[in-house]
C-alpha cells in the first residue's frame, strides 16, 4: 500500500463524545439495500434531485419513473439543482442532502449559492438557501460554488460541509464551514479545508472515514483533470498527505467522484461520471488505494450524473418504495426479523389498553460491556412494524441514585376508574428500580431509590437484577420476581412502588438450569415461569419453562421444558430472555426475545453478549397445555 501515513487512534474525546449520545435507527447489520441520489444532465429540467434504489449495490433502479423527487423550482434559487451528496446522520434518524444551487444554461460561472435540506425519513425534505455573497462579507469577487458535501466532525460534534469556490482568476479551493444545529445555515466564514501542494485548482471533493483516517477524493481541475486522494486524520488540521498517482481507471475525463461501503463487506466502491462518454464507472477497493474496474456487474435504467450512494435498512427502503412506487426488478426483502432496527436486547411487552397499542421496553444495547444508560420503548399496532417512541428514563438525568448499566426493564398497566398509570421496573447498577408514568411512551418519573438492593435471605451469589412484573387474574395481587442466579419473588404493596414486607420467597427452578430473565404468564389456570439458561454471551443461551399452581408455588419442571434454542443452519444463536404476548381476547400468542445480532454476532466473542436484536415470534400450546418448541425465524 502506497499510503504515506502514521495510523492513529480515535481522539479519546472523540469516543466520548460519540458514546453520549442516545442511539436510534439502523445499525450495519440491519442494511439491506442502498439510495443513489443524483441529476439527470445539462437541461434544466434535468438539474433535479432523482432517486434510484438498488438491493446488491450493483444493479439500480429509478424510482418515481426517473423523475424527480423534488421540485428545483421551490428549492433553488437559481431554478436547478445539480450534484446531490446524502448523508446519514449520527443519530441514525437525520438525513442530510446538499446540492450545487445552480443551472448551467446561465453559465458554469453563474451560481453562487448551495442548498441545504433535512429529511427524517428520505421522503418529506425540509431546505435553505444559502448564497455565500450575500451570507459573508468579502466575497464579492466570487465566481462559483461547487458541488458541496457534508461529514460529521467529532471532533466538535458538528456536521461540516465542504465545497469548492473559485474567487476571481485564482484557483478552485475546497472550502469548509460548520453547520448550525438545525441544519439551515453556516454558523460561520468559510475557511480553506484543502488545497494541493501544486496550489492548482481542486473540485468534487469526496471524504470518507475509514479506520481513524480521512480519505478525501477530489477532481484536479484544469491540469490533468483527474481523481486525487489525500489522508488525514484530522480534518481541519490542514495536514493532508497527497497520495501519488490517480484513481480513476479511464483515460476519459471524469468528474463527482463519490464512494460509499458495501452493506456487510470489507469491500468499498469509488464511482465517478465519466460524463463525456454519458457513463458512470465503479471500481472496487478494499484499501481505497487499489481500485479494479467492475462495469461488467453494474446496470442501471437512467443515467445519472454526480451523485451519492447511501446504505438503507428494509424499512427505509420500504418507505422509499412505499412513496414513489417499486421499480420492477427490485424486491423488497420481507424478513420477519429482527423487528426493530439497531442493537436492543432484554424486550418486555405488553398491550396498552390506553392506546389500544403494543409497547416494546428493551434494554439498549452495543454499548461495551452493557454499559447503556438509557431506556427506550416503541409501539406497534400489528407487532411487525415498530415506531421509535424515544429515550423514556435516562439513569444519568432522571434517577439519582444510579447512572449505569440500564438493563432488563418490564412493565404493567393500570387503570384506576380510567385513570391509568404505568409502572415501570428497571435494573440499574445492579439493583432494581421503579419509575411512574400516566403514559406507556412516558415520561417515567424514578421513585427516587432502589426497590430492591439486597439479596434474599440465603443467598450468597448472583445480581439483583431482571425484574418481571406480574398481576395475579386469580387473586389481582401483583407480584415482583427477579434474580440472576436464583429466582425471588415479593408481593408488591398497593403503591406498586414498594415490596410489601415477609413476602419475599426464593423460587430458583430445581433443575439446575434457572440463569436469569424469568417471566410468569397465567393461561387456563396454570401458571408459566420462562427463564433463560446459560450466559448472554454464549451461542447457547436459550429458554426453558415450568408450571405452578399459583404465582407462589414451587415450579414443576415439564420433561421437555427447552422451547427456544439456537439454529445453526439459519445462523441464529443466543437466543433468550423472553417475554411473551397474548393478543387481546384471543388464544394467540407470541414470544419476544433477543438473540445474537445476525450475520456476524457468531463471530464477535465476547462482544456477541451486548450486541443482540429483538425478534418475534409465535408461541403455541399443546392440547395439554404443555409449550411446544418455538421456531425462530429471520
Amino acid at each position: 500500500m502506497r499510503i504515506v501515513l502514521i495510523l492513529t487512534t480515535y481522539f479519546l474525546s472523540t469516543a466520548m463524545v460519540l458514546a453520549q449520545a442516545y442511539k436510534s435507527g439502523p445499525e450495519a447489520k440491519d442494511y439491506i439495500g442502498y439510495l443513489f441520489a443524483y441529476f439527470k444532465g445539462n437541461a434544466v429540467e434535468d438539474e433535479a434531485v432523482c432517486f434510484a434504489v438498488s438491493t446488491d449495490g450493483y444493479n439500480y433502479k429509478a424510482l418515481n419513473g426517473n423523475a424527480p423527487v423534488l421540485n428545483s423550482a421551490e428549492i433553488s434559487a437559481t431554478g436547478g439543482v445539480r450534484d446531490p451528496h446524502i448523508l446519514r446522520g449520527e443519530d441514525g434518524k437525520s438525513f442530510y442532502m446538499v446540492l450545487t444551487d445552480m443551472t448551467s444554461s446561465k453559465g458554469w460561472d453563474s451560481n453562487r449559492g448551495m442548498i441545504l435540506l433535512k429529511s427524517n425519513n428520505l421522503v418529506d425534505w425540509t431546505h435553505s438557501k444559502i448564497h455565500i455573497p450575500t451570507r459573508f462579507a468579502g466575497h464579492e469577487d466570487l465566481k462559483r460554488v461547487w458541488a458541496p458535501q457534508t461529514i460529521f466532525d467529532p471532533s466538535v460534534n458538528k456536521y461540516m460541509v465542504y465545497w469548492s469556490m473559485q474567487h476571481g482568476d485564482g484557483p478552485d479551493i475546497i472550502y469548509y464551514a460548520y453547520a448550525n444545529t438545525d441544519f439551515t445555515d453556516l454558523e460561520a466564514e468559510p475557511k480553506e479545508l484543502f488545497i494541493p501542494k501544486n496550489q492548482k485548482s481542486c473540485i468534487d471533493g469526496d471524504i470518507i472515514l475509514k479506520n481513524g483516517l480521512y480519505y478525501l477524493f477530489y477532481k484536479t481541475e484544469g491540469h490533468g483533470n483527474g481523481i486525487r486522494l489525500a489522508i488525514t486524520d484530522s480534518l481541519t488540521a490542514g495536514k493532508w498527505i497527497e497520495q501519488p498517482g490517480y484513481k480513476q481507471q479511464t483515460r476519459d475525463a471524469v468528474e463527482g467522484s463519490s464512494v460509499f461501503k458495501l452493506n456487510q463487506s470489507d469491500k468499498y466502491i469509488l464511482m465517478y461520471d465519466v460524463y463525456g462518454k454519458g457513463k458512470y464507472q465503479f471500481c472496487e477497493s478494499v484499501d481505497l488505494d487499489r481500485f479494479n474496474v467492475i462495469d461488467e456487474d453494474i446496470s442501471m435504467d437512467f443515467h445519472p450524473r454526480h451523485g451519492s450512494i447511501i446504505p438503507l435498512s428494509r424499512a427505509e427502503l420500504k418507505a422509499l418504495t412505499d412513496r414513489w412506487g417499486t421499480p420492477a426488478g427490485i424486491e423488497v426483502p420481507t424478513a420477519k426479523n429482527p423487528v426493530l432496527d439497531g442493537y436492543y436486547a432484554d424486550p418486555d411487552i405488553i398491550y396498552s389498553h390506553k392506546d389500544k397499542k403494543y409497547y416494546l421496553y428493551p434494554t439498549s444495547d452495543g454499548f461495551d460491556g452493557w454499559g447503556g444508560y438509557y431506556f427506550k420503548t416503541f409501539s406497534s399496532t400489528d407487532l411487525k412494524n415498530w415506531k421509535d417512541e424515544g429515550v423514556i428514563l435516562d439513569l444519568k438525568k432522571d434517577v439519582s441514585w444510579a447512572d449505569r448499566n440500564a438493563w432488563a426493564p418490564t412493565i404493567i398497566e393500570k387503570n384506576n376508574k380510567g385513570k391509568y398509570q404505568y409502572y415501570y421496573y428497571f435494573s440499574a447498577a445492579q439493583k432494581i428500580g421503579v419509575a411512574v408514568a400516566d403514559n406507556p411512551q412516558g415520561p417515567f418519573r424514578d421513585s427516587g431509590k432502589p426497590l430492591v438492593n439486597s439479596k434474599p435471605e440465603g443467598i450468597q451469589n448472583g445480581q439483583e437484577i431482571d425484574p418481571a412484573v406480574f398481576c395475579d387474574p386469580k387473586s389481582k395481587k401483583n407480584y415482583l420476581y427477579w434474580g440472576n442466579g436464583y429466582l425471588a419473588v415479593a408481593e408488591l404493596n398497593k403503591d406498586m412502588i414498594s415490596l410489601k414486607p415477609n413476602t419475599t420467597k426464593v423460587l430458583t427452578p430445581t433443575d439446575g438450569t434457572f440463569r436469569e430473565g424469568v417471566y410468569v404468564i397465567y393461561r387456563e389456570g396454570k401458571y408459566y415461569f420462562l427463564w433463560s439458561e446459560d450466559d448472554t454471551r454464549s451461542p447457547n443461551y436459550r429458554v426453558r419453562y415450568g408450571i405452578a399452581d399459583s404465582p407462589t408455588s414451587p415450579i414443576q419442571i415439564p420433561e421437555n421444558n427447552l422451547i427456544l434454542k439456537k439454529d445453526e443452519q439459519q445462523g441464529i444463536y443466543g437466543t433468550g430472555h423472553n417475554s411473551v404476548i397474548q393478543v387481546p381476547g384471543k388464544d394467540e400468542w407470541y414470544i419476544v426475545y433477543h438473540r445474537f445480532s445476525y450475520p456476524d454476532g457468531i463471530n464477535m466473542g465476547d462482544a456477541a453478549g451486548f450486541h443482540r436484536e429483538v425478534a418475534i415470534d409465535a408461541l403455541r400450546f399443546d392440547e395439554q397445555g404443555f409449550i411446544l418448541p418455538v421456531v425462530p425465524t429471520h
